[in-house]
């Protein structure tokens, strides 16, 4: 069987090497990239995201890779945010009292952390739902995360009765927050998988296994 071929999209986010090298081995064909026709062909696109959210949603917006995601995922073509990748997701980003407008492909505010300590660093534990395909295996293992804002609320009305709404995981840092979401061919995450050991190993290989 062929490798699948994944596209790390390269705007300019962070050491985003980390992510390559997982992927490659958890059996992928990997570039890195920003070329609309890498975004577009790949099995799976993977949006790594570090820092804040409008620097990301800007950094996107600059080498015009929005509107490709925007393609693929109306496309049913496979996609993977992770950490501020994550979050661009959400309807808008509010940090030091400024909203930036998200993909708004889910609904939610993405916030500063309701949390003693800021930022949430380490290994933390998550609350999949039954049926998840990306924590399949991997239930109970910890993951590590970064980062000082989340989605807190959770507030998904099914537009259609055939809709099948997204599957969401849940973490807890001071207050429960999303750590992932599932929906189809968009996928996202709040912590590294690439930093997350042989779980975060065991997660890329069960997505590069749904592409």
């Amino acid at each position: 069987m062929a490798a699948k071929t994944v596209t790390v999209l390269d705007y300019g986010s962070g050491n985003v090497r980390s992510a390559v090298r997982a992927l490659e081995a958890a059996g992928a064909e990997v570039k890195l990239s920003a070329k609309p026709e890498d975004i577009l062909e790949c099995d799976g696109l993977f949006v790594p995201g570090v820092g804040a959210f409008a620097a990301v949603m800007q950094a996107l917006k600059d080498v015009g890779a929005i509107r490709w995601i925007g393609r693929r995922i109306a496309g049913g073509r496979p996609v993977l945010g992770v950490c501020v990748g994550h979050q661009v997701f959400f309807d808008e980003g509010v940090e030091h009292g400024i909203r930036t407008p998200g993909l708004a492909e889910w609904p939610g505010t993405v916030e500063l952390l309701k949390a003693p300590v800021v930022p949430h660093m380490g290994w933390n534990t998550v609350t999949p739902p039954a049926g998840s395909k990306l924590f399949a295996g991997i239930e109970d293992e910890r993951f590590y995360f970064v980062h000082s804002y989340a989605v807190q609320e959770w507030n998904f009305d099914v537009a259609q009765p055939k809709m099948v709404p997204p599957q969401v995981t849940w973490a807890e840092h001071g207050v429960p927050f999303i750590a992932g979401i599932e929906n189809g061919p968009l996928c996202a995450l709040q912590f590294h998988p690439e930093k997350s050991g042989e779980a975060g190993a065991k997660l890329l290989r069960n997505w590069l296994g749904t592409l």
